[in-house]
């Protein structure tokens, strides 16, 4: 019987996205995941191995991320100061290759999630070097001179951010999805998973306060649906009453605890400006 993702208890998901899920499972083909920052595209991947009982392989892409880091490593340098010290393990090559996530993920005894995340944030070539491999789901190890081969297909999950274009033989080899910014409802259910204790009247002017700030022109940076969750915990912590939010004063723009929400003083500045402004007309 096929593998089928239905989501968990834990993680909130869209008809749409389970639907993206499975078609990348039927298809046998990478999931690409694109969506704002704190949309819940890398704890995805977690959710699904978690739901269908899989090993899961993350490979966290950097700047100076290589394609070859994923298949393996070999550390010469290792083994020629090993050499140098009379080490017997230099005698052998194997000692010094490191294997990659993808390796680890081909290897494995049973099915697995590989995630491979922000790869927009590595070289523009690097999705390119990664083709050959995703498609045959082998490559060789020169040094070994061994062939490896995926004893699985594993179920391959890549996020990215857009910060920049991925190249078009790439995409077409995958399975596209974009994660929407939750609406009121769907966060309403997400902050229930997270607090199903939180009073009901604290969550709805927590999320009044949350969707307004969205919608502020000029806002450099969203608060997103992670950076909800920090906030609702330090009013949880801090014992904040729902009236605190429920003021709507314009002249005190910023909420409460704002450190959580805004994340640079661009924004910051903004709220301060518009609190000034409605200052000034009054």
């Amino acid at each position: 019987m096929a593998m089928r993702f239905q989501g968990t208890e834990t993680y909130v998901v869209s008809d749409e996205l389970k639907l993206a899920v499975n078609a990348a499972i039927t298809l046998q083909r990478p999931l690409l995941v694109k969506g704002e920052p704190g949309t819940g595209k890398t704890m995805l991947a977690i959710e699904v191995a978690g739901s269908l009982g899989m090993p899961l392989f993350e490979w966290h892409i950097k700047s100076t991320t290589k394609a070859q880091h994923g298949l393996y490593e070999y550390d010469a340098v290792a083994r020629l100061r090993d050499a140098q010290l009379g080490d017997d393990r230099a005698a052998d090559i194997a000692n010094y290759i490191v294997r990659g996530p993808l390796w680890e993920a081909f290897e494995s005894d049973e099915q697995a999630v590989l995630l491979i995340d922000e790869i927009d944030k590595a070289d523009i070539e690097f999705p390119n070097d990664l083709l050959r491999e995703l498609d045959r789901m082998e490559f060789f190890v020169y040094e070994l001179k061994q062939l490896v081969k995926a004893r699985h297909r594993p179920m391959v999950i890549i996020t990215s951010n857009n910060e920049k274009e991925l190249p078009d033989a790439f995409l077409r080899r995958c399975f596209f999805h974009y994660i929407r910014f939750p609406d009121r409802e769907t966060m309403d259910r997400i902050v229930g998973v997270h607090f199903p204790q939180l009073k009901e009247d604290l969550v709805q002017e927590a999320l009044e306060v949350f969707f307004n700030m969205r919608e502020v022109p000029g806002l450099k940076k969203k608060p997103s649906t992670s950076e909800l969750i920090d906030w609702l915990k330090l009013l949880l912590s801090g014992d904040v009453p729902a009236d605190v939010l429920r003021e709507r004063d314009p002249r005190k723009a910023i909420p409460p605890l704002y450190g959580a929400l805004l994340k640079n003083e661009q924004d910051v500045a903004l709220f301060e400006r518009l609190a000034f402004m409605a200052r000034r007309g009054t």
